[in-house]
């Protein structure tokens, strides 16, 4: 019997077999790997509900995936991205997740989600088994080797570093991954352009300006922006900051219908390159 793994590898192959090195060929792959990534039952029931909100295929398309691509996704999670990218990249291209370290003084939550992601690849190997590990630390950002990255992306993580004062550094490890002409695409819960930089802190809301400029002192240039992530229903004035919304609802049963109703955060959609 075809294990789960085997079936979605054998159906994204089938639907890449006539791929040539041509880059409209590329595009029009990623675009089928994508869909056909998107349905997998290997995909749980719960992220898939989250696609009306993140947008994945036309988020990743738009940041221009290609299925030979090396692609390090940064800090992610439980997975989300992760369920996608790695079916994708997994025959033709290279798939890095850039992971904390953990230490004795990390949080017992970030320990647990460190292990549930583990696990997660552990027991799928036919999908996950290509899937290299980065560890981020104090001590080292390198999140891919060198020079070797056609594409960095981050989704809804900006706001932490900012708070932990290591968004410049990060930004230039993303840059120092990436080769010459490479891609780094950002997804950031985004700010009134009048926000305080406290408040940008407090609410996990970031200024558009903020990730620009830091962007740029890492040595990018800003070449595309995409609305494909906007919510014009997000007021962006929560007592609980950002995390007031789905999926976090951090009031639990209070006013649960009314965030609902607006859904995930307004966020920006930003692609970088490296000259």
């Amino acid at each position: 019997m075809m294990t789960m793994g085997k079936t979605i590898r054998v159906a994204l192959a089938a639907g890449a077999a006539s791929a040539t090195l041509c880059g409209a060929v590329w595009a029009q792959d990623a675009d089928t790997l994508i869909d056909q990534t998107l349905v997998g039952d290997h995909r749980a029931a719960a992220n898939k509900a989250r696609d009306k909100y993140r947008h994945p295929k036309e988020t990743l398309l738009f940041f221009g995936l290609r299925p030979d691509m090396l692609v390090a996704e940064i800090s992610p999670g439980r997975g989300w991205y992760t369920e996608i990218l790695a079916p994708v990249l997994h025959d033709r291209g290279q798939y890095y997740a850039a992971v904390s370290a953990i230490t004795e003084k990390t949080p017992e939550a970030l320990r647990k989600n460190d292990a549930d992601y583990r696990g997660m690849l552990a027991a799928a190997p036919d999908l996950y088994g290509n899937v290299k590990l980065s560890l981020i630390s104090s001590a080292s950002r390198q999140v891919a080797p060198p020079g070797s990255a056609d594409l960095v992306l981050t989704f809804r993580n900006v706001h932490n570093w900012a708070k932990a004062g290591t968004a410049e550094a990060m930004f230039k490890a993303f840059h120092d991954a990436l080769k010459s002409g490479g891609t780094l695409g950002v997804v950031e819960h985004r700010a009134r352009p009048d926000a305080s930089f406290q408040q940008q802190i407090d609410t996990g809301y970031m200024t558009e300006a903020y990730v620009v400029e830091t962007a740029q002192k890492a040595g990018f240039r800003l070449v595309n922006k995409s609305e494909i992530n906007a919510n014009p229903k997000d007021t962006k004035d929560y007592p609980g900051g950002v995390w007031t919304l789905p999926p976090t609802l951090q009031h639990g049963d209070q006013d649960r219908d009314k965030y609902l109703a607006i859904g995930e955060s307004d966020r920006m959609t930003l692609k970088f390159e490296k000259p």
